[in-house]
C-alpha cells in the first residue's frame, strides 16, 4: 500500500541511506528527496538534507567502530575508516538494530585481503563471535546425572552462546589489551608491527568464546577439545565426535576425554535438549 506520506518517507530515507561522497556530501541522484525539503533563510534544501544524512552515517560509522575496536587497532584509524566505509557501501544497514552491521564482515574481509589479511580476518571473526555470544541465549545445562547417562549414540546440544574460533594469532591477548585501554578511558592505539609479529603463533590457537552470566570470556582449548566441540556442534554423535577429535592424537586416552567432559560440564556448555528432542 502506498500513500503520499509513505512515498515521502521512502524517498527521504533512500537519500539519507545512500553512502556519502568523500567530503560527506550527498551523492548525485538525491534530487527527488531534495525537492521535498523546503529551504530556510540559512540553509538550502540540500544542506538541510545533508545534516540528517551526515548524522545517520556518523552513527553507523561510530557503531561499527565500537563493535570492532580490535580490528581498528590492527589496521590503524585511516585504513579502518576506509574499510568500514567500503563495507557499509556494499552492505548497508538492513536491520532495526545496529548490532547486525558487522554480520557479513568476516566473509567480506575474506574477499578483501588488502584490509589486514589473515590477521584482520581472524580479528573480525573473534569480535563478531563476541557479539554473537553476548546476545545468544543461555539454556539450562545438563545435570551431572544426565551427562553420566550419555552413550556413544547420544547427541549433545551446546549452549547457543558458545562460539568457536581458530586463529594463527593470540587474538584474545590482543583484544584484551584493546579492551583495557578502552576501560581506562584511552583511545586504543594501533598495534606496532613488532607487537603483531610477537602475537603470531607457531601453532594454531583454539578459542571458545562463552558468556557465563553477563560477561563474555575467552577460553583457550587444546586441539582435541576444540575438535570435539566443533563435531558436536555439527550434530555428530558422541562416539563420532570422539573419533574425529582424537584420531591420530597423542591425547587419545580416556583420561583426556574425561578431563575434557569435566571441563565442558563445569562451564555449563552442555544444554538441555529442545522439547521436541525429549519426546
Amino acid at each position: 500500500m502506498s500513500t503520499p506520506l509513505i512515498d515521502f518517507q521512502r524517498t527521504i530515507a533512500a537519500a539519507l541511506m545512500r553512502p556519502l561522497c568523500r567530503q560527506d556530501n550527498l551523492r548525485l541522484g538525491a534530487d527527488a528527496a531534495i525537492a521535498l525539503v523546503k529551504p530556510n533563510a540559512q540553509l538550502s534544501s540540500m544542506e538541510r538534507l545533508e545534516i540528517y544524512a551526515r548524522s545517520y552515517w556518523s552513527r553507523l560509522l561510530d557503531a561499527f567502530g565500537e563493535d570492532f575496536p580490535g580490528l581498528r587497532a590492527v589496521l590503524g584509524a585511516q585504513v579502518f575508516d576506509r574499510m568500514r566505509r567500503q563495507y557499509l557501501a556494499e552492505y548497508p544497514s538492513e536491520s532495526y538494530t545496529l548490532r547486525d552491521l558487522g554480520r557479513r564482515l568476516p566473509a567480506w574481509l575474506g574477499a578483501h585481503p588488502e584490509f589486514g589479511g589473515t590477521l584482520g580476518l581472524e580479528m573480525a571473526k573473534l569480535e563478531w563471535a563476541e557479539i554473537e555470544s553476548f546476545d545468544a541465549a543461555a539454556l539450562t545445562p545438563l545435570t551431572v546425572e544426565q551427562i553420566a547417562a550419555l552413550t556413544p549414540e547420544s547427541t549433545l546440544r551446546l549452549q547457543p552462546h558458545l562460539q568457536l574460533v581458530q586463529a594463527n594469532y593470540a587474538l584474545d591477548t590482543l583484544l584484551l589489551e584493546v579492551r583495557a585501554q578502552i576501560k581506562a578511558g584511552r583511545k586504543p592505539r594501533r598495534f606496532s608491527t613488532a607487537r603483531l609479529s610477537a602475537a603470531q603463533s607457531a601453532e594454531p590457537i583454539y578459542l571458545a568464546v562463552h558468556r557465563p552470566e553477563l560477561m563474555v570470556y575467552y577460553k583457550r582449548l587444546d586441539r582435541e577439545m576444540f575438535a570435539l566441540l566443533r563435531a558436536l556442534s555439527a550434530g555428530s554423535t558422541l562416539g563420532e565426535a570422539i573419533d574425529a577429535a582424537y584420531s591420530g592424537s597423542e591425547n587419545s586416552g580416556p583420561e583426556h576425554i574425561q578431563q575434557s567432559f569435566a571441563l565442558f560440564s563445569s562451564l555449563g556448555w552442555f544444554a538441555q535438549p529442545a522439547e521436541k528432542e525429549r519426546q
